[in-house]
């Protein structure tokens, strides 16, 4: 075997590995979804319950980290490394910015008067915190890799020819992407 054909198949074994992982990890939000659809049934669920304004600006906010995480790949592919740069400290801005406006997010629903924890609480808020710290949990996976990302794009071990970290953060990056749109709209639809 090349060496060639060695990285080949090395590179097709990461991306096999993360997929595995993510497809593990939207099961788990596809078993929380199911919860949340079941609950909908009990007595004290709250049917006029709004999402904060900071969900919307938020999801808003993922989108455009995955517009320069994909940007971001495709300027090391073409060794545009100051460009890289430029958008990969995009990407980390805007991931420290959707964490910042999820937190506003629970700020908003508790000054409404509704509280996740306690007597107080109610089993949709729950829901939603449990559903929105879970996927917190996974961002913040994918803003350490992201570090490691801009580390090692620093320590220039990315280029035209050796991609495979930053497409690996890519597609993670874009799974978080879409796993919050995915909780967005069946909150906003499912309520």
């Amino acid at each position: 075997m090349t060496t060639q054909e060695e990285k080949i198949r090395t590179e097709r074994s990461y991306k096999l590995l993360l997929l595995f992982g993510m497809g593990s990890m939207f099961m788990m939000f596809a078993g929380l979804t199911s919860a949340f659809v079941v609950s909908r049934s009990r007595i004290d669920w709250m049917k006029d319950f709004q999402l904060p304004t900071a969900f919307y600006i938020s999801t808003i906010i993922i989108i455009g980290c995955s517009i320069t995480f994909h940007l971001a790949k495709k300027a090391i592919k073409k060794d545009r490394q100051k460009a890289t740069t430029y958008l990969l400290l995009g990407t980390l801005a805007l991931g420290i910015s959707f964490v910042i406006s999820q937190f506003i997010g629970f700020r908003e629903v508790v000054d409404s008067g509704y509280f996740f924890t306690g007597n107080a609480s109610s089993i949709t808020t729950t829901f939603l915190y449990m559903v929105t710290i879970v996927h917190l949990a996974h961002l913040f996976g994918g803003l350490i890799s992201l570090l490691i990302i801009i580390y090692n794009h620093f320590k220039q071990k990315y280029n035209s020819s050796q991609t495979l970290g930053i497409e690996l953060g890519a597609m993670y990056w874009h799974f978080l992407d879409f796993l919050w749109v995915y909780l967005f709209l069946f909150l906003y639809f499912f309520k």
